[in-house]
């Protein structure tokens, strides 16, 4: 996390440069946008890494053995491609609970289906899609992404075997 702060803040430097040199009030505008955005994303980044944490604190370790450990299976994997696709909120949501399941010892190749299934299946934005590109688009797209979470978890257990 701390070298992906380092680099970040690096970009951002880089960038507050570009505004300071090309003027004009570039700088100051750049600031209110960032200050703007920052407003309006903090509390849903906040509520985020609660629920993450409480997460963490009140997960079962016994459920953790029996339904989200990589020993756990083919159930551990289709309850992790559910949870991927009814978490509201997309990444900034999933990011921390996933950070925090794996910290309480959530097998990885259900981390690894989960966050497939929170990318590529979150039901929260298939109005948007249909919205952008109609249904047929975005039905073609579900349809042929179903599988991809179980592949995902299925290729992290086959690396992880092949790397034991």
């Amino acid at each position: 996390m701390r070298s992906t702060a380092l680099v970040m803040g690096g970009a951002l430097l880089i960038l507050m440069g570009l505004a300071l040199a090309q003027g004009g009030g570039t700088f100051r505008d750049g600031l209110q946008t960032s200050l703007r955005q920052l407003l309006g994303f903090l509390p849903v980044l906040v509520i985020a890494v609660m629920l993450a944490g409480f997460a963490e604190t009140l997960l079962p370790r016994r459920l953790v053995q029996d339904l989200l450990s990589d020993s756990a299976g083919l159930k551990g994997l289709a309850l992790a491609w559910f949870a991927g696709i009814i978490t509201p909120g997309g990444s900034i949501v999933g990011l921390p609970i996933i950070a925090g399941l794996y910290r309480v010892g959530v097998g990885t190749a259900v981390l690894m289906t989960y966050a497939t299934s929170l990318a590529t299946l979150s039901i929260l934005r298939l109005p948007l899609e249909a919205g952008f590109y109609g249904w047929k688009l975005t039905a073609l797209r579900v349809g042929v992404s179903l599988g991809l979470p179980f592949v995902a978890g299925g290729l992290t257990m086959l690396v992880l075997r092949l790397t034991d």
